[in-house]
């Protein structure tokens, strides 16, 4: 039986030759000028902007698990940034080209050569360590120091360290809810956040203050969570005590910025109880959310204004803080805006917390002031996002993008309840909701604004001049400061940058407060804004990062350049241990002298005979104690009195040299190099009658001399004798180490030098 073989032939396109050709000498120019590149995600505008400048893409191998689909990008979370809106990544997928198309000829053609522009949506993509000095990148390692909001929480609370600026000024009073220090912070902070909102609600009630009312013109009661009262509270009142208790935390609180409290222990009893701040926050739950009132509290009125007062001065955030003390919760390293909650109750709050061990022991979750009073627009509330462009952080270079878009929410604002639709306005939570038919109709379906659109409904209010004198330098100054707080943990890299998207909220006086910072923003073009903004930021992004590298005076369309730092040498990396090299000092050791020839001191009265005896019996026993005296010659003293007995007053004579002493002939005199030797002793006194030489100013041995010599710091006369024109002195002299034994070392010279000065100057004592 025979098989016949099955061959099946793949049908192929013919590819065209001139197509060929032209493909071949792109890329050939392409790989001299090193204009190779990478793109992973959807960024059809960064490819046609690569491809326009002569650019050819080297396709990325696709990854093994397939790329999750857009209802699956919830699951998903980042370790280090918080790429928020990353709606991009399922907006359009990557299409293979045809065959015969140009662009996927030179794509084949350079599958080889090495990428020298990468562009990612994310920052782990492309390990930037193992980059070379030519390759670029549009992200930077370690930015999760202000792309995370841990650790923005964190950094900007060193602003102090770089900037003569106060974070609470544009950045909502944060706390990590795992630390347990931050933990504690929180809770103080929620009480006396309570404490001020109930001032503040008496003030608006019962005051009629003019100006509390403007602040808070376009609240109700049914804004600020003032409903009716329930059934079960009709006839229900708070006692007058927890206005009391109020007043007297807020005083505390500025007593303790004064440094009043300086005295207070650990031990000191606290004003208030946790038993007694659970009642009062019974009780404020009481007043702000079921609407009860607070019996006699019209006294209170011009005490609460004048508390209020003090505290603003001190207090920044008071004007956004409002009456419900709410508070906003966040995950850590999540963006989109995903796991989100606000809660205005502090056990609710605690218990969240304490009940997810992970959160305590990460520390991943923050809580964070929610900002009551914010700018509304036909009563509903927006925020802004705006761009800016990091082009190196040594100089810390940035660009800030002239134009932003406002993100509204779908809901009309208010502080009655606490959903998402109302609260959060980031597009990815926002497009899961319908516009509320309550919602103003000249506010668009879409949800976006540009900042045009913005500045044409304030300029009819006659607030135009406050975008460029308020918000636009609000907004700069924010994010250079957290730059700087950010730039010691960026790993900074000459051939890389990154394109990030900040997120601010405006105050009723239309000051900017910073609420995160967004790695990889989103370039999806959802809604009409976003798809002409976000092309025009992409190919202004390259015409910063290349054509401005090849010509300096290139338009760099609508990013200005809004700081760049002066350089700063940074030393090499020597790792979290420091380590010192060297050699440990140690005490110097004396050098070897011949040995010395020993004797015992004689007093001034005894003959010379006796000395000559005691010379001679010296010399003979000199060989057979000459190692010991080797062992003697230099002993381990510290400081120490000795006394010398002299027949003069000493008379210490100078060199021209400064700092030189120079002792007598007659005092301490040191003998000389030929007497140091036994076997030239005999020849030495032989002849005793000899006048002793001369000595010069030149021999005389000083302190700076190489023979030894004395360190003479103190010498005071202890005792005096006149015996005629004799005059026999003792003087004490303090020496420190180290110093000869005076016995061994002066005794032959003393005594001759003694015996010369008695035969001349004195007479011999009995």
């Amino acid at each position: 039986m025979h098989l016949k073989a099955r061959c099946n032939y793949v049908n192929l396109r013919m590819i065209n030759g001139d197509r060929l050709k032209t493909a071949k000498t792109l890329v050939d120019k392409a790989i001299k000028e090193k204009k190779v590149f990478s793109v992973l995600g959807p960024y059809p505008v960064i490819r046609a902007g690569l491809r326009a400048r002569g650019w050819v893409e080297r396709r990325l191998p696709r990854p093994s698990v397939p790329q999750p689909r857009r209802r699956d990008l919830e699951t998903e979370v980042t370790d280090e940034g918080d790429s928020s809106d990353d709606d991009d990544l399922g907006e359009e997928g990557e299409r293979d080209d045809e065959a015969d198309d140009l662009y996927d000829l030179m794509t084949r053609l350079v599958r080889n050569e090495m990428p020298y522009f990468y562009w990612t949506t994310k920052r782990d993509s492309i390990d930037c360590r193992s980059l070379r000095k030519d390759q670029m990148t549009n992200h930077y390692a370690k930015a999760g120091s202000f792309t995370t909001k841990v650790g923005l929480c964190m950094n900007l609370r060193n602003l102090q360290w770089f900037d003569a600026a106060d974070p609470d000024t544009f950045f909502p009073r944060c706390y990590r809810l795992g630390a347990e220090n931050d933990k504690h912070a929180f809770i103080e902070d929620f009480r006396r956040t309570a404490c001020t909102s109930l001032l503040l609600y008496v003030l608006e009630k019962y005051g009629g203050d003019s100006e509390w009312e403007r602040t808070g013109e376009v609240y109700d009661a049914k804004s600020h969570g003032l409903s009716k009262p329930r059934k079960q509270y009709a006839n229900q009142r708070v006692g007058i005590s927890i206005i009391d208790n109020a007043l007297h935390i807020c005083q505390e609180y500025l007593n303790s910025l004064e440094h009043c409290d300086i005295d207070i222990t650990l031990e000191t009893i606290p004003t208030l109880s946790e038993q007694q701040w659970k009642v009062f926050l019974r009780n404020y739950y009481l007043v702000i959310h079921e609407g009860l009132t607070i019996e006699g509290c019209e006294a209170y009125v011009e005490r609460c204004k004048c508390m209020l007062e003090q505290m603003s001065r001190v207090c920044p955030q008071m004007e956004t803080d409002g009456l419900c003390n709410i508070w906003i919760i966040k995950p850590g390293a999540k963006s989109r805006g995903r796991g989100i909650m606000c809660m205005n109750r502090l056990d609710e709050i605690l218990s969240l917390v304490n009940a997810d061990h992970g959160i305590m022991k990460d520390s991943k979750w923050v809580v964070q002031k929610y900002l009551e009073r914010p700018l509304l627009v036909h009563d509903t509330k927006f925020d802004v996002r705006q761009w800016f462009l990091v082009t190196d952080w040594n100089p810390l270079t940035v660009w800030f993008y002239r134009e932003c878009y406002l993100r509204f929410s779908t809901q009309p604002y208010s502080t009655h309840t606490l959903d998402s639709s109302v609260h959060l306005c980031n597009n990815s939570i926002q497009k899961h909701f319908q516009p509320s038919p309550d919602r103003s109709p000249c506010l668009p379906a879409e949800c976006m604004w540009s900042c045009s659109q913005f500045r044409s409904w304030l300029a009819a209010s006659g607030q135009d001049d406050l975008w460029e004198g308020v918000v636009v330098p609000g907004m700069q100054k924010a994010v250079i400061q957290t730059l700087l707080t950010a730039q010691d943990s960026v790993e900074s890299r000459k051939a890389s940058f990154e394109l990030y998207g900040a997120d601010f909220m405006l105050g009723r006086d239309l000051r900017p407060w910073l609420l995160e910072i967004n790695a990889s923003p989103t370039m999806a073009p959802s809604t009409g804004v976003t798809a002409r903004l976000c092309p025009a930021v992409q190919e202004d992004t390259l015409r910063v990062v290349l054509d401005r590298r090849c010509d300096r005076n290139t338009h760099t369309g609508g990013f200005q350049l809004i700081y760049r730092q002066a350089a700063v040498e940074v030393p090499q990396y020597l790792g979290v241990n420091l380590l010192v090299e060297g050699t440990s000092i140690r005490r110097p050791r004396a050098p070897v002298y011949k040995p010395l020839i020993q004797s015992h001191p004689d007093p001034l009265s005894k003959s010379s005979s006796h000395k000559s005896s005691l010379i001679s019996s010296h010399c003979i026993s000199g060989k057979e104690n000459q190692s010991e005296e080797v062992k003697k010659a230099w002993p381990t003293l510290s400081s120490r009195e000795f006394t010398l007995e002299k027949s003069l007053i000493f008379q210490p004579k100078l060199r021209k040299c400064p700092q030189r002493l120079i002792l007598p002939s007659t005092c301490c005199v040191l003998p000389s190099p030929a007497e140091l030797h036994p076997q030239k002793l005999s020849h030495t006194h032989t002849q005793p009658d000899h006048p002793p030489t001369h000595r010069t100013r030149s021999n005389l041995p000083s302190l700076y001399r190489p023979t030894l010599s004395l360190d003479v710091i103190n010498l005071r006369p202890r005792q005096t004798l006149t015996s005629g024109r004799y005059k026999h002195e003792t003087h004490t002299v303090n020496t420190s180490y180290p110093v000869l034994r005076m016995q061994k070392y002066l005794s032959l010279n003393h005594r001759l030098t003694m015996d010369t000065f008695t035969a001349r100057e004195g007479p011999k004592s009995s």
